[in-house]
């Protein structure tokens, strides 16, 4: 049963994957890459380091800085020089990547709404908190 359940997860997860890949196409944007702009709109206007969005993604395999200069190159993602320390670069969501990661957000919700419909708040709960302690 351990192995059905581990190929379970790791379908569902590639699905979701293939899914927000398709979803978003439209915005120019990987789902790596949205996860960095969702990281950083998180910070609410405060700088993040590198680390900090790197120990915070969901692909800890992603080659976080090479996803980070191209979120710079569009425009989404601002670089500064930290003030306390330069060997340290801040990191902030611009107007722009706010714009596009809210947009982004509203497209997913409306794609997968249907995906969750049939499956109640409390069985969903549960979903998240087995998800949680398997991975703990």
């Amino acid at each position: 049963m351990r192995s059905k359940t581990t190929i379970n997860i790791l379908y569902t997860a590639s699905w979701f994957t293939n899914a927000l890949t398709r979803i978003l196409k439209p915005f120019g944007i990987s789902w790596q890459q949205f996860n960095i702009l969702r990281i950083l709109r998180g910070q609410q206007g405060k700088p993040a380091s590198l680390r900090l969005v790197s120990d915070r993604m969901i692909d800890q395999m992603s080659n976080t800085s090479r996803l980070i200069d191209k979120l710079v190159d569009k425009g989404l993602v601002e670089r500064r020089e930290c003030p306390n320390d330069r060997r340290q670069v801040d990191l902030l969501v611009t107007a722009e990547g706010e714009r596009v990661v809210k947009e982004a957000y509203e497209v997913i919700d409306q794609n997968m709404q249907g995906r969750f419909e049939h499956i109640s708040d409390q069985k969903l709960k549960q979903l998240n908190d087995l998800l949680d302690e398997l991975r703990n």
